[in-house]
């Protein structure tokens, strides 16, 4: 999959929060911020489902 990069500015008091936490779960702070916004996306009907192959279907 290919990624867009931007830039974020963010305050001080927040990325050290977003640090913490990154570390915390094991997650670089992009990964972190991508996991976010992906939580966020999926409780608020954001993102379009992906399609589960059929049982039996061949996915090769």
């Amino acid at each position: 999959m290919k990624k867009k990069s931007f830039v974020l500015r963010i305050d001080p008091e927040k990325m050290e929060a977003l640090e913490k936490w990154a570390a915390d779960e094991f997650r670089s702070i992009n990964g972190q911020i991508e996991w976010i916004i992906d939580q966020a996306l999926k409780k608020n009907g954001r993102l379009k489902k992906k399609k589960q192959p059929e049982k039996g279907e061949n996915t090769a």
